[in-house]
């Protein structure tokens, strides 16, 4: 019986850490926005419609920064249409279908916090998961498991750990302000 009522009150702490009210929260943006990436290298692989950022690679989209030793995004088949860039006629590379973070990888939205050793987003679901060392953080609480889900457009997480390791997390209650005390 108090196993329960702990999972009960672990429960309602991670629901209140990963509040739900995306509809109108003004931290979530629309996977649309156009991301800008820096690093200290670029390759680009045209017949494996891949991109490789490497050193400090930094990729900001709206209101999230994802920054990785290295980041690897990869386009879907190419859409046929073609571009002109002045004179130059070029083809359409496609549209980004994930990208994927190695080394030392943070994921930041507002004060929400994931990291962790690697990481894969996926751009139509607008989805991170998170693996190795992974842990997510907003304000003073911290979660950690063996990986991370983000849902960047629902703001809610999950923390899953395999069968040696439990997930473990660190909730602090708020407090709330008595009327008439500062």
């Amino acid at each position: 019986m108090i196993k329960k009522i702990c999972l009960f009150v672990v429960f309602i702490a991670l629901i209140s850490v990963l509040r739900v009210h995306a509809d109108n929260n003004p931290l979530i943006k629309q996977s649309d926005d156009p991301i800008e990436i820096t690093s200290n290298r670029m390759e680009a692989f045209n017949e494996k419609k891949l991109v490789v950022f490497s050193g400090n690679a930094l990729a900001k989209q709206g209101n999230k920064v994802l920054k990785a030793d290295q980041l690897r995004l990869y386009y879907k088949e190419e859409s046929g249409k073609k571009n002109k860039i002045g004179k130059i006629e070029t083809e359409n590379a496609g549209d980004l279908e994930k990208i994927e973070a190695k080394g030392n990888v943070s994921l930041t939205q507002g004060e929400r916090i994931a990291t962790g050793d690697e990481a894969v987003y996926f751009r139509e679901s607008n989805k991170v998961i998170m693996t190795g060392n992974a842990m997510l953080k907003e304000g003073k609480n911290l979660i950690k498991g063996d990986r991370v889900i983000v849902f960047l457009n629902e703001n809610r997480g999950i923390v899953e750990s395999n069968t040696q390791k439990q997930v473990k997390a660190i909730i602090y209650p708020q407090e709330k302000k008595k009327a008439g005390s500062n």
